[in-house]
This record gives C-alpha cells, structure tokens and sequence, in this order.
C-alpha cells in the first residue's frame, strides 16, 4: 500500500518516517526508468512550484524547475529581488500569500528558522532546499545513489564523513540511520555536528540498529568505510573564514592517504561544487571510486520523487 504523504512539509528528514523514506525512494526510481524510457510522466499537470532563492544555487535551481517541468507542471523562480522580503515583509506572510497562487513551496534560505516559519503559516507544502541546518533533497539523493550502486539493502553499511560539521553532516546522519546505515563523522575540535541534530540521529538509528559515531580522528572514521563523503570547508556565507578554515581542516582532506583506510570498493561522494586540493584531492573526486555526478544527477530524480509525493 502506497504511503500517503500529499501536503506534507520537507523541512529535515527526521521529519520524515522510514516509510515516507522508502516511499520516496521508489516513486523517484520509477520516475527515473520512465523518463529514461522516453515515457511522459505528467502527474503533476497544472501545479506550480514557487522556488525561493535567498542564496544562489546550480543543481538546486535547475534540478527543481527542470523537475516540476518534467511532471507537467511549472516552476516560478523567486530570487532575493523578486520578493518583498528584503523590503521587510514577513516571512509568514509571503509564505500566506504565495499558498493562495501556488501548488507548492521549495525554499534556498541562510536561516533554518525561515524554512519552520514558512511551513507554520503555509496552506501547501514546503520543501527545504537548503538551510544553514539541513540539506535534505541533497542527502535522498545520495542515498538514492548509493542504492542504485549497492542495492536496496544499505542496513550495516558504514558511510564516513569528513569535515566542517554542517548541513551535510547533519542529514546524512539522520537520512543514513533511517536507511540501517552507520555513521562515522569526523570534524575538527569545534567543529562538529549541531548538538540537537546528533540526538535526532541517535533517535533514528534506534528502531534500524544503526551506530553513529562523532570523532576528530579521520582515519578512524574512515576505517573499513563502505562509502567516503566530504563537503566545502568554508559554505556559503563563511567566504570571510576560508583562509582560517583551510588551515585548520588541512588534515581533514580526503586524499588517496585516507582513502586506503576504507573498503576496497568504496564509493566516493560530495554534494558539490567542490575545491580541488583543499577538501578532496583531485586523485580521489575524479577516480574511479567517485560517483559524484550520479549523484548529481539524482537531485532531479529525488526531488521529482518528493514533489509527486507532497503535491
């Protein structure tokens, strides 16, 4: 039986049940075999999508209205100038006006806060498509990959993550547990995941089994690693810490030193954009063992999945 998730928020995966998870997992690999098959797949005919952008974006952007567009519906792009936010309208009542025009909300924002406040107040549903807390269309995605790598099975597979204790960090904790997944992240001293976020994973893991582990040893957390993962050292937003930063993760990057530490097979990720010879060296993100672009790729998979499912 089909899980119903029609008007349901996506603000962070631990919003999100096991099934919900499943759930969209399936619906976007079927969207995938079809659109691959030349198929049309207009289930959402009609629907337009508000796509709030308060920072720029490539993959969210064009994943998003290249999506909506795919199921037949349309996508309205709302830059920071588009809007009367920053001529001091309220983020509820934006959020109370656009759901009177449209089928659905999709924002990019700086503040966690805003994303809670425009789902409070709005009468469609509302996809995170960033925040300073969550990236949650990124981390289905990569799971979504790492099933079409591994199989549908992910339960005791270890993921490593190393550096900056962010966004990414924060949904691949949670989204990896869900799936039965261990977590390994590794981090600077100080800089690592959001306190509130580690108990959401330790309360996800719970009904999985799933173990997650916060170090600052990477080659610990690294060690017999299914799949390794990194991101930026400085994200959008921190551009003024970047010479401070690089200094202080230089030993955190994912090189073919650290790599040796995990599975032979391993896979490597990254969300993207990435800096060659600061987080990643370019001998590791563009071998043989980096699946980066598929990844890439399935954004547009997973949040098409999302979409048909809460529009």
């Amino acid at each position: 039986m089909a899980v119903n998730m029609k008007g349901k928020h996506l603000a962070a995966l631990h919003d999100l049940t096991i099934e919900e998870m499943q759930e969209i997992f399936k619906v976007s690999i079927d969207l995938k075999k079809k659109l691959k098959a030349g198929e049309p797949t207009p289930v959402l005919k009609g629907k337009t999508l508000a796509m709030i952008f308060q920072k720029p974006s490539t993959r969210t952007r064009v994943s998003f209205e290249v999506g909506i567009f795919q199921l037949g519906g349309v996508g309205l792009y709302l830059g920071p100038n588009d809007l009367q936010l920053k001529r001091g309208e309220t983020i509820p009542d934006t959020a109370q006006v656009l759901s009177r025009y449209v089928d659905g909300i999709m924002a990019r924002v700086f503040a966690h806060q805003d994303i809670l406040d425009l789902a409070k107040h709005s009468r469609v549903p509302v996809i995170n498509g960033l925040s300073d807390l969550t990236h949650p269309c990124q981390v289905l995605a990569d799971i979504l990959t790492i099933i079409e790598h591994r199989g549908k099975n992910l339960k005791g597979m270890k993921l490593a993550y190393v550096g900056d204790g962010n966004n990414m960090a924060h949904s691949l904790m949670v989204g990896c547990v869900k799936m039965g997944m261990h977590v390994s992240v590794a981090t600077p001293k100080g800089y690592e995941p959001n306190k509130m976020v580690a108990e959401w994973a330790l309360d996800d893991a719970k009904p999985t089994g799933a173990k997650v582990e916060v170090t600052n040893d990477p080659v610990s957390a690294v060690k017999d690693a299914d799949v390794v993962y990194t991101d930026v050292w400085a994200s959008m937003g921190q551009e003024s810490e970047h010479d401070a930063r690089v200094k202080i993760f230089k030993p955190y990057q994912v090189n073919e030193a650290l790599v040796a530490h995990a599975k032979k097979d391993y896979l490597f990720m990254h969300c993207l954009p990435a800096h060659r010879g600061e987080e990643v060296s370019a001998g590791v993100i563009d071998g043989p063992h980096s699946i980066i672009f598929d990844e890439a790729e399935n954004r547009l998979h997973a949040q098409k999945g999302v979409m048909a499912l809460v529009m």
